[in-house]
């Protein structure tokens, strides 16, 4: 008798890791065959092999078939598929995710997430034996995979819109070859001031996240963080006024002036006009009377005049600011709770804001 029952436990348990189906099965018969009589039912015991499997596998070593590298089953050897098995799972699957299902009152899944859990459950009430992950085998057979929304249509065109960004261009182009400063404008997103969660992350010593509120709400000592930002498009440096109430447009052409005075008339210190690309909406809107008022003020107080063109509707993106100035704050902020406001503090007619002096550095 070859070795006892512990050492066939001990052998089989550090060798098991390593084998494929074959591979077991050889090692337990081979262990049932130097065992002697009753082997194959002690084998069985002590590993957990079925009896036919080591049998199988008694009658392989007997026969001393050649040895096949690639196949570990005989053909066809194994459990079905179930989208075999079951003749009507993927048609039944297919009713249930289809696009066209969507609100119809008589469906299973209405108003409900179309989740391999959910959809798993959907086919159990309709007679099918699956698991998620059987679901999502399923689905990758039929072509379907998860995918999110795609910004991809721009609704209506307008036939002028072509030329509105050709004259815009234009504009631009003449400003800059002059050596007249073009800067664009725009305000970004308001933030909540105080120790609140700021989306991304940021390097920490480990297990030690910055601990921020629970709840969003807004602190009324110090409200909202309203950034104003200029982009000077020749030199590639941008300007952000902090404002701590509200985007109105006396704050956004306030913010220009400061720009001005702080860095726009050392680099053109020779400059006769000034232009403007502006959204069409917003405080800076083509609508906002105050925004025109308040320029006209500027333009008096600088003694140049100020040419403004704003972005036809729905083409914010294209207004440079956005991906030359804001998108480096965005970076700058990630992970940083907007604990208070920094910097030197002005007030214009009752308007109160923060000018944050750092962002007027070259960007990248």
């Amino acid at each position: 008798m070859a070795g006892s029952t512990a050492e066939i436990v001990r052998r089989f348990r550090e060798l098991s890791p390593v084998l494929d189906e074959r591979g077991r099965r050889r090692f337990a018969a081979a262990r049932a065959r130097a065992y002697g009589f009753g082997g194959v039912s002690v084998v069985a015991r002590v590993t957990g092999l079925a009896r036919s499997t080591i049998a199988r596998g008694v009658e392989e070593i007997e026969r001393k078939p050649e040895v096949e590298t690639r196949r570990v089953r005989k053909p066809g050897g194994g459990g079905k598929l179930k989208r075999i098995a079951d003749s009507t799972l993927l048609a039944d699957l297919r009713r249930l995710v289809e696009p066209a299902t969507r609100g119809d009152p008589m469906r299973t899944l209405l108003w409900t997430s179309k989740s391999l859990r959910h959809l798993s459950r959907a086919l159990a009430a309709k007679g099918h034996s699956v698991c998620a992950m059987v679901v999502a085998d399923c689905l990758r057979e039929l072509g379907y995979s998860l995918q999110a929304n795609r910004k991809t249509r721009e609704g209506g065109g307008h036939m002028d819109r072509d030329a509105q960004f050709q004259y815009l261009n234009d504009q631009a182009t003449a400003f800059l070859k002059a050596d007249e400063p073009v800067v664009s404008v725009d305000t970004k997103k308001k933030e909540l001031v105080g120790n609140y969660k700021n989306n991304g992350r940021q390097w920490r010593p480990q297990a030690t996240p910055e601990e921020v509120n629970v709840h969003d709400s807004i602190d009324p000592k110090l409200g909202r963080a309203v950034p104003y930002g200029v982009y000077d498009i020749a030199d590639n440096k941008g300007w952000v006024s902090v404002g701590a109430d509200h985007d109105t447009a006396r704050f956004a052409v306030k913010a220009i002036r400061r720009w001005w005075l702080m860095m726009g008339r050392e680099r053109y210190p020779q400059a006769s006009r000034l232009m403007i690309t502006a959204d069409g909406g917003g405080s800076n809107g083509h609508r906002v009377r105050l925004w025109k008022i308040e320029l006209q003020e500027l333009a008096n107080e600088l003694r140049i005049p100020i040419t403004v063109c704003h972005l036809p509707p729905g083409t914010s993106k294209w207004n440079k600011i956005e991906h030359r100035l804001f998108s480096f704050i965005t970076l700058n902020w990630r992970g940083k709770p907007p604990s208070q406001f920094q910097d030197h503090r002005a007030t214009d007619r009752g308007n109160q804001h923060y000018s944050r002096t750092h962002s007027a550095r070259r960007i990248g």
